[in-house]
């Protein structure tokens, strides 16, 4: 059994029944759950570890371009010859592309032919249009010579280059399907140009193959599951003005002019917070059916720039937006009704968060404090994406081992080489996953310390206030909130770090569950029993209650932390059984107090969202070099940071109520029943007896 804390805070009675002074929050304090704080500072030597590989083997530029038949990066200035400015890839030899589409081939379009241009060739109406390869050897052309001649030089080739023309051997290749830009790609159209046809045909070239395959083959190498993750990744690079504002400033923005709203507007602020959540959810939703296209004629498109409005192209990205469309209007529909089902309950969160705005006001510093932890959060995310970018692109570039038939006409030596013609393509280390699955552990990790730190300060600071009977008392710290801090720091940075632990463990293995699960429907091999279905989201509903739980009880851990200076696993026996023990008492007021703060904070991360969008659908990120593939990832990352930002700024709120809450019951235990330390307002909302009985009818 747990003794009194009185003896840890505030004033107490002595045996003699004379007052003593304890002070505020002073206790015989040592340094707690030292093991997991040299854990965690391991992790982060890790973590610079692991980014610095991926800084120094990845090119985030690989994300959005492809490699040439010399293993070049379209669009690299660096490349030999210099590749500015020509950053889309097209392939030269139709029929390598068509046999590389071809059921049960061997030859793969990753060996074709392919060089880097400045826009997509398409075939002439009254003659036969050609694109060479670079000018190099005898053809003395400058790159830039070579772009205004649209990339043909035909008629400077001796005999013999002609001859090897006409075979698909190069140096020169016809251009008989129309191509168009799509994701950095020239994407061939199977409708063959009947006048570049007759040219090649009246020419002697040999005959080109028509079929359909010669547009699958591009389509289906575009819209790879690889592939798409690419583009996905790269949409962050391409936004991160957009993540900055929508993600940074502006759910700043908010959350302080949130924590203002309830200091002075307090009983507004409850019944404003469901309406508007209500509002933004919709308007979240919307967009995403306008993206969609079933709203509109405002769908993503996967053609870059200017283009024939009658040819139309599929990205897997529209599949994955009406995906989320359908989820959004599901949660839409949750989210209006759970809203009705709460206005009714609506006036007991206004009470307890009038105990909230009280502090505030009392303790003014917890307003501004928690800009400190975003601004080291902010450098935090700035590094940990600018490292999974170079991650997710690193690799080293190697030539592929082919028997194909691959030959082509070689301009340096001055015949058909078909030695070492095979294509490049990137080669990925084998731990890569391993790499990014612990650069995501490290984030998640990362933004739960802050936030765990976060909180534990603000309780220290509102535990000062509380046992100080609410009053501007001389035993209160001088700036009480940097006294917090300053306990934080000395003696319990150890126990968050294992708190936060705690929750990224049981994360990681709900993700590595998931990801299972999805590898083995890919492979056909998930369970087709009931037993074995039943088993799996059993198993996933364990884990999210298991997950909630610690998140609770973390929550509280850290106010107990805060108080007594206990170690993580004794403050949370302490919590919990305070708790228990006033569960009818300050249950429903708790929970839906947090049920409003919820709430906030969705409002605060869908306002980011719904910015966000805005930003992406101007014409900078719908056309040109920063064209995104889908809004989806940019979005849901300017949400997740919109949240994370919120919920920095709402523990105010949060903690403040819940530290309140648990010093109440504690006081009362120790007391007989009576807080002698409460301050007259949490009194009139928890001990008035009419209150109670409202309350737990």
């Amino acid at each position: 059994m747990r003794g009194p804390l009185g003896a840890v805070i505030g004033r107490y009675p002595s045996s003699d029944g004379t007052t003593q002074i304890g002070g505020i929050i002073r206790h015989n304090r040592k340094c707690r759950d030292v093991a997991f704080l040299i854990i965690f500072i391991a992790f982060w030597v890790a973590m610079i570890v692991n980014s610095s590989f991926g800084f120094n083997q990845g090119n985030p530029l690989r994300l959005t371009y492809g490699l040439d038949y010399k293993g070049n990066l379209c669009g690299d200035e660096h490349a030999d010859p210099s590749l500015h400015q020509l950053e889309l890839k097209y392939w030269l030899n139709p029929n390598q592309v068509y046999q590389s589409g071809v059921k049960d081939s061997q030859f793969k379009l990753s060996n074709a032919r392919s060089i880097c241009l400045l826009d997509c060739p398409i075939p002439s109406e009254d003659s036969l249009n050609w694109v060479c390869d670079y000018p190099e050897g005898d053809i003395r052309l400058s790159k830039d010579d070579w772009i205004d001649r649209n990339y043909d030089y035909f008629e400077f080739l001796t005999p013999e280059m002609r001859n090897a023309s006409l075979q698909l051997q190069g140096p020169c290749y016809p251009v008989i399907f129309p191509s168009v830009n799509v994701y950095w790609s020239c994407q061939f159209i199977a409708r063959a140009s009947n006048t570049s046809l007759r040219h090649w045909q009246q020419m002697g070239g040999v005959n080109i193959n028509e079929d359909i395959v010669i547009d699958k083959s591009i389509h289906r190498s575009i819209n790879s599951r690889s592939s798409v993750l690419k583009r996905y990744m790269a949409d962050i690079g391409k936004s991160w003005p957009v993540l900055i504002v929508c993600g940074g400033l502006l759910p700043l923005f908010l959350s302080v002019i949130w924590l203002l709203m309830i200091r002075h507007f307090v009983a507004a602020m409850p019944w404003f917070t469901v309406a508007l959540f209500n509002i933004l959810i919709i308007t979240v939703t919307m967009f995403y059916y306008l993206k969609a296209g079933w709203i509109g004629n405002d769908a993503i498109s996967p053609i870059i720039g200017e283009h024939d409005p009658y040819i139309h192209v599929f990205g897997r990205e529209l599949n994955h937006l009406r995906a989320v469309a359908i989820l959004m209007t599901f949660v839409m529909v949750v989210s209006i009704l759970t809203s009705i089902a709460i206005v009714r309950r609506i006036l007991m969160a206004t009470s307890v968060l009038k105990v909230a705005a009280k502090v505030i006001g009392e303790v003014q510093a917890l307003i501004i404090f928690p800009i400190m932890p975003y601004a080291v959060l902010a450098i935090f995310y700035m590094f940990w994406i600018s490292a999974a970018l170079h991650l997710f692109s690193s690799g080293q570039v190697v030539q592929n081992n082919c028997n194909s038939n691959c030959c082509a006409y070689d301009l340096v030596s001055k015949k058909v080489n078909c030695d070492r013609c095979c294509g490049y393509s990137i080669r990925y280390t084998p731990h890569i996953a391993v790499a990014i699955f612990f650069h995501l552990f490290g984030c998640y990790w990362a933004t739960q310390f802050f936030i765990a730190c976060s909180s534990t300060v603000i309780a220290g600071s509102v535990a000062s206030y509380y046992w100080a009977r609410g009053e501007t008392s001389p035993e209160i710290p001088f700036l009480p909130v940097f006294a917090s801090m300053k306990r934080l720091i000395r003696y319990s940075l150890g126990s968050v770090a294992l708190g936060s632990l705690f929750v990224s463990f049981v994360e990681s293995i709900r993700f590595i569950l998931e990801s299972i699960r999805r590898k083995l429907k890919v492979a056909g091999t998930t369970p087709d029993s009931w037993f074995g279905k039943m088993g799996y989201h059993s198993s996933q509903g364990c884990l999210r209650c298991v997950e909630w739980t610690i998140k609770s009880v973390n929550r509280n851990a850290y106010i107990m932390i805060a108080i007594t200076g206990k170690s993580f696993c004794r403050a949370s026996a302490i919590a919990t059984e305070l708790i228990m023990n006033n569960i009818l008492r300050i249950g429903r007021v708790n929970v839906i107090g947090d049920v409003i703060l919820f709430l906030g904070k969705l409002c605060v991360s869908l306002s980011s969202a719904v910015f966000g969008f805005l930003m992406l659908d101007t014409h900078k990120y719908s056309s040109g070099h920063n064209k995104i593939s889908s809004p989806l990832l940019p979005v849901l990352v300017c949400w997740a940071l919109g949240y994370v930002v919120a919920t920095l700024f709402f523990a105010v709120v949060e903690m403040s109520i819940d530290t309140i809450i648990l010093s109440f019951c504690q006081d009362s235990e120790e007391h007989q029943g009576t807080a002698q330390y409460a301050p007259p307002l949490l009194i009139e909302t928890l001990n008035d007896q009419n209150e109670m009985q409202r309350l737990t009818q």
